[in-house]
């Protein structure tokens, strides 16, 4: 066996998971804060503009209207309404449009269409802005001055375009600072994790002497009573199967898949296992058919193994284990102590484990999904408290042969 050491860092699936969390958690109150601020900066802007141009339309619309007054004053004759509407062209007009009515709110001249809304001094409509400036004196005629403004919106829609823009850059920025945070968070967990594996990887290179030597010297045995001799034999097994799965994530060697028949697997764990059944004198009940699929060995035996295991594990003495392998589905279903819902959302976590008392170092079933991510094989659990587990593998259609 070889022993691979990571030199990279590298996140595992619950720390990326952990981190895409803690990303869409800041992410989502960043956009939400960016879009308050944004909301209250344009509204704010918006509100300065629209005074800012209710001022000038008031203040333009009142020197229009000083106009028409001086020109009424300073004229020694009455001007007929031709010459008024001639008048009333050459004024002026800055940059806005407008419109000369008279009291009956008849057009003397206008550049606004259908403007009938004299009795506000200024509102919005339509995206335009408009004041009306009434003179009561009605010199030339003239009662109600009419400005409409035609830019404010595209000012505005120009501010919007804007403050989106500033706020996407600050956004992305923001991203990728709270990626590096949460990388730099999530580094003192990774470092107990590579701390942790390098204990496993000591310890287990220390097992792995002593294990054989106690299965070797097991198999030499003679003239020992047989049920002793069975304690032993299942307690070396066990042993041999938690150094199995202690070893499984550091074995750096990649196993070549092959076809295999996942029938004559399973029938070859439970005669491995036998010893281990025997000693809780459970009934094991065998449904199955012939299904071959494309898989390394090992990841085969080991797939098996634990959930094989975890069945016989968390039985009590007398009960049943039932496994069926039928169109591609395998059902491994024990009567054993189950496991309470809260516990079934985290049971396939690295070191999680359903029963403190009767559970191991809570690698096994993290083995399994990690083959079953791996093949595109289908996980589910079904598991009530006091009733027992079963665990449902669904193969994929091109496994078959």
């Amino acid at each position: 066996m070889r022993i691979s050491k990571e030199k990279v860092i590298v996140l595992t699936s619950y720390e990326r998971s952990s981190l895409v969390r803690f990303l869409a958690l800041y992410l989502g109150s960043v956009f939400i804060l960016l879009a308050i601020i944004g909301y209250l900066f344009f509204e704010n802007n918006r509100s300065s503009m629209i005074s800012a141009m209710k001022f000038e339309m008031m203040y333009q619309g009142h020197m229009l209207s000083s106009d028409i007054t001086m020109k009424a004053m300073t004229t020694s004759e009455e001007m007929n309404e031709p010459d008024v509407v001639e008048y009333l062209k050459k004024l002026d007009l800055c940059r806005f449009d407008v419109g000369y009515y008279n009291s009956d709110r008849e057009a003397l001249y206008t550049q606004i269409e259908n403007f009938k809304k004299f009795d506000d001094s200024f509102f919005i409509q339509d995206r335009s802005c408009y004041t009306v400036v009434e003179d009561y004196s009605e010199h030339l005629g003239v009662r109600y001055i009419v400005l409409k403004e035609n830019e404010l919106n595209k000012t505005l829609q120009e501010l919007r375009i804007r403050i989106i823009s500033y706020l996407v850059l600050s956004f992305i920025l923001m991203g990728v600072v709270g990626y590096f945070l949460g990388r730099l968070f999530l580094q003192p967990v990774r470092e107990q994790i590579e701390s942790l594996d390098r204990f496993i990887t000591d310890t287990t290179h220390e097992l792995n002497t002593p294990i054989t030597a106690i299965l070797m010297t097991i198999q030499s045995l003679r003239n020992v009573e047989e049920k002793k001799l069975a304690r032993l034999k299942a307690s070396a097994q066990r042993l041999s199967m938690m150094y199995s799965s202690l070893t499984y994530r550091l074995e750096g060697k990649e196993e070549p898949d092959e076809l295999i028949c996942l029938e004559k697997i399973i029938k070859e764990r439970i005669e491995l296992m036998k010893e281990l059944i025997e000693a809780k004198r459970l009934k094991v009940k065998l449904d199955t058919e012939p299904y071959r699929m494309k898989i390394s060995g090992r990841s085969a035996e080991r797939l098996i193994d634990n959930l094989l295991s975890n069945a016989i594990k968390y039985s009590d003495v007398g009960d049943s284990i039932m496994i069926s392998l039928k169109e591609r589905v395998l059902k491994i279903r024990d009567t054993g102590i189950g496991m309470p819902h809260h516990v079934q959302a985290d049971i396939f976590k690295r070191y999680e484990r359903a029963n403190k008392e009767r559970g191991g170092f809570g690698i096994g079933l993290s083995i399994v999904l990690d083959i079953c991510k791996r093949y595109g094989i289908k996980i589910d659990l079904l598991s009530k408290e006091g009733e027992g587990s079963t665990f449902i593998l669904t193969f994929p259609k091109e496994g078959k042969q």
